[in-house]
This record gives C-alpha cells, structure tokens and sequence, in this order.
C-alpha cells in the first residue's frame, strides 16, 4: 500500500463559524458540541476558540473501498507499536493520518519497515 507525504505544516482548531472560510486544503467536523477545523497553519483563521499547532500528514494513495477491513486500524497499530500518536481524518475517497511533526520522520520510517511504500 502507498502513503502520500503532504507538504503541509498543520494545525487542528476549533472555531466559531466557517463563515469566510478561504482556505485552499482543510477539514472540517461539525457535531452538537463543536466545530472543528484542520487545515495548514499559515492560512488559521484569526479567531479560533482552540489551536494546537505542529502537525504533518500522510495520506493512503488511491480511492479506498467501503468494504475494505482495517486499513487504518494496521496502520494506527504499528504507529502505536512506535508511541506515536495520531489524529485521523477520513474523506469519501480515503483517509489522512496527522502526527505531531517532532514523530514525523520516525512515523514514516516504521510504516515503510512494515512493507508501506511512502511517496
């Protein structure tokens, strides 16, 4: 399985309203209890009620199946392996995993010791 590196320093927030929101790469959560925001730390939006900043991610090449079983539970299991944390974020087509920058490169060597091929 491929991983696609991103060029992307991020940050996770949380914010008020996507009212105005002119950013070219983000993710957005929205639930009873918050609005969240993930998107590249240069283009934040100024009023955010929380940021944590100092994210890299890492996306599963291709468009993955509904059917599929445990992609991202092996891959969340070896970075666990490794005491890396992660924050995923999944679209319609695929998933994107965020580690905090300073386990970044360590991220990218244990999943390409496991037989992933990284981009």
């Amino acid at each position: 399985m491929e991983l696609k590196r991103l060029d992307y320093d991020l940050s996770v927030c949380k914010i008020d309203s996507i009212k105005d929101l002119d950013i070219d790469f983000y993710f957005i959560g929205k639930t009873d209890e918050e609005l969240s925001l993930v998107c590249p730390t240069e283009q934040v939006p100024e009023k955010t009620t929380a940021r944590e900043d100092g994210w890299k991610a890492f996306r599963i090449q291709g468009e993955l199946d509904f059917s599929l079983i445990g992609i991202l539970s092996k891959i969340s299991g070896i970075l666990a392996e490794n005491q890396i944390g992660i924050f995923a974020v999944s679209t319609y087509n695929t998933d994107y995993i965020l580690v905090k920058d300073e386990n970044y490169e360590r991220a990218m060597k244990a999943l390409e010791d496991a037989g992933y091929t990284v981009l």
